[in-house]
This record gives structure tokens, C-alpha cells and sequence, in this order.
């Protein structure tokens, strides 16, 4: 079939015997049917992709021309564009919902010049800046969503026709069941005055809007010779322009992007000449269109479609405003379904041809099947739905108890009690004792559980705390027992009395509070009392005191001590009447009386020894102290060298 099939107006032959193609619905009735990219470039595999894109998901042209068109289309050079940066291309219903949904910076004038190639660049160029690339995680409706709608319903026609049609074409409520119905009775009922569409365009200031017939009139249909007789331009056929109009409003910044209100709205009003004449011109823009629609509200009416390419901003002007020619909730209502340019009325011819011309592949039930496996096949895996994670209840505290005013007042005592023993403060302590000891439990008793210290008793406590003063009042005054064993979560180390060298306890060995004793002098406090009270407490044994120390061996130890003290000093005094006599031997040696060597005058033609002769003043006139202090040193070597030969009997 060389000719474009105009979708009003199909063969018979090729009606007869249409069937949907819903084959892949049928495997999977999460897969959709393909999108045209795809099925062009399956169309294309035999002849290994001499004509299919590959950046643009495989899309695929029948002719070099339209390969070519495709190559300077906004769609391509976006995609090509975004892949560079690192992002993922995208369909091209997709990308005209990405142009719909941005504010366009195209302005100037409406003419095909260099001016809207510019427009256009720079539409691309802000849809790149506003693409937000990153890795983030797929959202759930994303794990869950299926494989892109196509925005054609296919249709195939045995041995091996297949035909592709909008399926805006299609009522909005219809089911794809119902697709080859309605496909049918496109080819007639048009009515006395043929279908209507109104098609309208804004961007950028640009306006264009056109009504037209796209298919015949009954009368036309059954009476062919009689019909009026039009040539109209290949490829397409059966269509009429009844109303057109352009216009162009300065609502836009060049190459700024964005209308003057959404400025206004994101930064606040500007006060420049040229913000006003924008604002101005937008409302212009807004009469224009409203006041052309009212005049073309009677061929509006009998439309059955009408196409509206405008952003969000701009949609208001058609639907949201009192006496609005178009309903906002009008079915005849549709989008154009691909990426669209400038408004003028030559891209609304464009879009129109597009809409009505189907496209037709010719492959064979084997080869789609085929195609169908290996479309299957290339679907990305769905993503496994990520595991929620149990909750793990978290195990809280539970609340301490209120206390009465009787328990507030012991644990503010022990409170008390515990903050003087870590202190040191011994004359507080021993006047508080005297005062709540009995009250508390005695001097023995069990530090309580709340205060969280890890030690038995206030013994303990006060050896960990390295207080050595309360520590000797709680054993020779308080008469605290040494040997109560500390608990077994606490860590301690044992010290031999006479090495400094720690030894690691076990938990299995009974700790005692002089296992807590981390200093000699806390240590010598245990074995002193152990002197001076033997019978009071186990100390040798439940106490683990190794050795007591008596009056005697402690005056023995101080003995010891002064006589190394006096024995350091007499050496110390040795070693310095030694150094005296060597100094006083060094003192007797008679000086050596310094030879000097003859004056010599030297001669005036000859050489000079640095420095001149000895002696002579006149060798160091005129010299720089550096030269002054090099002279200085030859001369007390010389005279070094000449003592040295004396003492030497030279």
C-alpha cells in the first residue's frame, strides 16, 4: 500500500477482516500494547535498524525523509541532550506532556525564521534546566506501575496489514473492545456538512486556531461524480480548512522564558516599561481569543473534537471564565497526543495530518508473533516490593514509683552522704553520722540499688573514691568492716605491697575493699589499722590485708630511709670535693707566656697573610666588623698553636 490511508476515509478490504491487536494483553494483563516507536522499530528489525533511532526508544521511519525530520525534532534533541546529563530519555507522549506542562519561552514574530529555531532551542533548553536527575528510589506507584501506554490502538488486517490510529479518535469512555465499532462508523455519518474539528494553539504569545472538515458529507459519500470537485494537496485527502486566524501578543522576555504573571507571582510585580506592555499584552491575548471564540461559536458547537495544545496557565483562557463558549467538562475536549511547535497555522496543518493519517506496517502473523516474544522479553523485570520491616518493640523503662515524703527524705540523706564521702569532707561526714547513722542502717550498711554505684558498702565507696582521710576514719573511728565482700560485676586489681605491678583478679576470688585500694599510701591505711586492731576484724584473712605494719616496722622503714637519704648526700658531697680539687689542680698550671714572632715589614709588591703582621694596628683599619672578627680569630690561633708547641717541649 504506497499511498497514506486517511483514517475517515479506509479501504474496504482492509475493514473486512480487522481485529485488535491484544495479544500481549492476553499473556500479561499488566502489558499493554506497544507504543508506535516500538512497533515502527519491530517493523524495522528485518532490515537491521538502517532506519530507527536508537535513542529515542527504537523509534523507527519508513522513508529517509521522515528519519531526517526526525533527527531535528525537539523530541530528539531533548533526548539526546538529557542522556548526556545522565538521565533516561523518554516517550513521546511523555515529552508532550512535558511541553504542555512547561510555560514556553518562544516570542517574536510568527514567521518560520531563524527567530523559531531559536524559540524552539530555548524551549528545549528549559525543559533540560527544570529536569531534576537523580538516583533516588523508585516510589511504590513506580514499582507497581506497568509498561507505557501507547497513545495508538493497532489494528491488524490479515495476511499481513497492520494499521495505527490515536486513540483520541475514540470516545473517552469506550473500552479498546470497542475500538474496530467505532473505527467503522468513522467512515460514515459526517452528517450534511461532514465532521468538524476546532483546533486551537497557544504559546508564547502566539495564537492559532482553525476549524476544519475532516471528512466528506453524507451527500459527498453517496454521490461521488456529483460531489463538489476540490484538489486538495497530498496527503490529505478529504479535509477542508473552514476558519483560521494567527495572532501575536509580546507577553514573553526573549530567550527569558515564562509569562509575565507567573513572574509576577514568583517574585512579585515588576515596575519596568517593558513588564507593563507584557501585562498588557497578555490581557490582549486573553480578549483576542475569547472574543474569536465567541465568533465561532456556532461552528464550535458542531465540532466533535476539539483539540487544545495550551499550558495551565494559558487553558484558562478557553474554559475558566464567565460565558465561556467551551465547557470546562466538555467530552469533545482532547490533547494532541505528540510534541507539537510554534503555533501557526502550518503546525496545525501538520498536527492535523498526524491525527487523521494511519499508520500502516505490513508484517506477517509469524513475524509479529516473533516481535511479540521478544517485545516480552525485553520488559525490565518488576522490582521486588520492598519488605516493610518489623517492628521491634522497643522496651521502655518502667516508671519508678512515686515515693512518699519518708522515702524522699532517706534518699536525700544517702544522697548527702555519699557527696561527702566523694569529697573528702571528713568533719561534715563524722557530724552527719553522728546525727543520721542509726537511721540509715549503720555503718555497714548496703549502699540502696537506685543510687547505681557499683561497690557494697561506704567503706568500699571511699576506697574507690581514693579518699584516704575518710577512709582511715572508717575503719579506726567508724569501726567499718574491711572484710564484706564487693560485688562480683565490679572490676578491680589487686597491687602487691612492695611492687607497683597490678595483678588481675578473678570473679571467682572474694574481693575485699583493699582490693579496691588503687595507691600505696590507701594500702598502708588497711595494714596500720591491721596493727593496731588485730582482734576487731579477720583482716589477714576474709580481709585479704597481706601484712600488717606496726609502729615498729614503720619507724624500721623510716630508719631505712634516712640512711639511703644520708648515704645519696655524702655521695653527692664526694662527687663535689672531687670536682673541687680538679679545678683547683687546673688553677696551679703556670701560665705559658705566648710567643710572638718578630715584626716583619712586609714588602709592598709581595703577598699578604691575612690579618697583616701581629700586633699591627694598621692591618685592620679600614675592614668591616665581619672582616674584623675573621682577622681577630687567625690571631688566638696562632697564638693557640704557639702554646701548644711550648707545652709540648717543641
Amino acid at each position: 500500500m504506497s499511498s497514506a490511508l486517511h483514517v475517515f476515509a479506509l479501504p474496504p478490504e482492509i475493514l473486512h477482516e480487522i481485529t485488535l491487536r491484544s495479544r500481549l494483553s492476553q499473556q500479561d494483563s499488566n502489558v499493554s500494547n506497544k507504543t508506535e516507536q516500538q512497533d515502527l522499530s519491530s517493523q524495522t528489525a528485518s532490515i537491521h535498524g538502517s532506519r530507527a533511532c536508537n535513542v529515542c526508544l527504537g523509534a523507527a521511519f519508513l522513508d529517509v525523509e521522515e528519519q531526517r525530520a526526525h533527527f531535528r525534532s525537539d523530541w530528539h534533541r531533548y533526548n539526546v541532550k538529557i542522556r548526556l546529563r545522565g538521565g533516561k530519555p523518554v516517550a513521546e507522549l511523555d515529552f508532550a506532556k512535558l511541553v504542555d506542562s512547561l510555560e514556553d519561552s518562544i516570542s517574536g514574530s510568527a514567521s518560520e525564521s531563524e527567530n523559531a529555531s531559536e524559540g524552539e532551542s530555548d524551549a528545549v533548553g528549559n525543559l533540560i534546566q527544570r529536569a531534576k536527575i537523580s538516583s533516588r528510589p523508585a516510589s511504590p506507584s513506580e514499582l507497581n506501575s506497568s509498561t507505557p501506554q501507547t497513545p495508538l490502538a493497532w489494528f491488524h488486517s490479515p495476511p499481513a496489514t497492520q494499521i495505527g490510529v490515536y486513540k483520541t479518535l475514540f470516545s473517552l469512555k469506550s473500552q479498546p473492545a470497542s475500538y474496530i465499532d467505532q473505527l467503522i462508523s468513522m467512515q460514515t455519518g459526517g452528517g450534511p456538512g461532514g465532521r468538524k474539528w476546532a483546533m486551537f494553539m497557544t504559546a508564547g504569545g502566539h495564537f492559532a486556531g482553525v476549524i476544519v472538515r475532516v471528512s466528506k458529507s453524507d451527500i459527498e459519500a453517496e454521490n461521488p461524480t456529483t460531489a463538489k470537485q476540490k484538489r486538495l494537496k497530498r496527503p490529505r485527502p478529504d479535509t477542508e480548512v473552514l476558519l483560521h486566524k494567527t495572532f501575536h501578543r509580546y507577553t514573553t522576555r526573549r530567550k527569558q522564558g515564562g509569562s509575565q504573571s507567573v513572574n509576577d507571582n514568583a517574585k512579585g510585580p515588576a515596575k519596568s516599561a517593558g513588564a507593563q506592555l507584557r501585562r498588557y499584552g497578555e490581557q490582549a491575548l486573553r480578549d483576542d481569543i475569547r472574543n474569536l471564540l465567541s465568533d465561532w461559536a456556532d461552528e464550535i458547537n458542531q465540532c466533535e473534537r476539539i483539540w487544545i495544545r495550551a499550558s495551565a496557565s494559558n487553558r484558562r483562557i478557553f474554559l475558566d471564565y464567565e460565558g465561556a463558549v467551551i465547557a470546562k467538562g466538555d467530552e469533545r475536549l482532547r490533547t494532541f497526543p505528540f510534541p507539537t511547535r510554534r503555533p501557526t497555522q502550518s503546525e496545525l496543518g501538520r498536527c492535523l495530518l498526524e491525527l487523521t493519517r494511519v499508520k500502516t506496517s505490513h508484517l506477517t502473523e509469524e513475524a509479529l508473533r516473533e516481535q511479540d516474544d521478544a517485545y516480552l522479553a525485553s520488559l525490565p523485570k518488576p522490582k521486588p516490593k520492598p519488605q516493610v520491616p518489623v517492628s521491634i518493640p522497643v522496651s521502655t523503662k518502667p516508671k519508678e514509683p512515686k515515693l512518699s515524703k519518708e522515702e524522699e527524705l532517706v534518699r536525700d540523706k544517702w544522697t548527702r552522704l555519699l557527696d561527702m564521702i566523694a569529697h573528702g569532707r571528713v568533719d561534715a561526714l563524722r557530724d552527719f553520722w553522728e546525727r543520721e547513722g542509726k537511721g540509715l542502717g549503720g555503718i555497714d550498711a548496703r549502699i540502696p540499688a537506685w543510687a547505681g554505684e557499683k561497690v557494697a558498702t561506704l567503706l568500699q565507696y571511699a576506697v574507690e573514691a581514693g579518699q584516704e582521710e575518710v577512709t582511715e576514719w572508717l575503719l579506726n573511728e567508724a569501726h567499718a568492716n574491711p572484710t564484706i565482700v564487693v560485688p562480683s560485676d565490679t572490676e578491680v586489681t589487686e597491687q602487691n605491697n612492695d611492687s607497683p605491678e597490678r595483678i588481675g583478679i578473678t570473679r571467682e576470688s572474694h574481693r575485699t575493699a583493699y582490693d579496691l585500694a588503687s595507691s600505696r599510701t590507701m594500702r598502708d591505711i588497711f595494714r596500720r589499722s591491721a596493727g593496731a586492731h588485730p582482734d576487731w576484724w579477720d583482716w589477714l584473712g576474709a580481709g585479704r590485708v597481706p601484712s600488717i605494719l606496726s609502729q615498729e616496722m614503720e619507724e624500721e622503714r623510716e630508719e631505712k630511709k634516712k640512711v639511703r637519704r644520708k648515704g645519696l648526700k655524702d655521695k653527692i658531697k664526694e662527687r663535689e670535693n672531687r670536682e673541687r680539687e680538679r679545678a683547683s689542680q687546673l688553677e696551679e698550671v703556670p701560665d705559658v707566656p705566648v710567643f710572638e714572632p718578630p715584626i716583619r715589614p712586609e714588602p709592598n709588591n709581595g703577598p699578604r697573610r691575612l690579618g697583616g703582621s701581629a700586633g699591627s694596628v694598621d692591618a685592620i683599619a679600614g675592614l668591616t666588623p665581619e672582616m674584623r672578627a675573621k682577622v681577630e680569630r687567625e690571631r688566638r690561633a696562632r697564638a693557640a698553636e704557639a702554646r701548644l708547641k711550648l707545652l709540648s717541649g717543641r
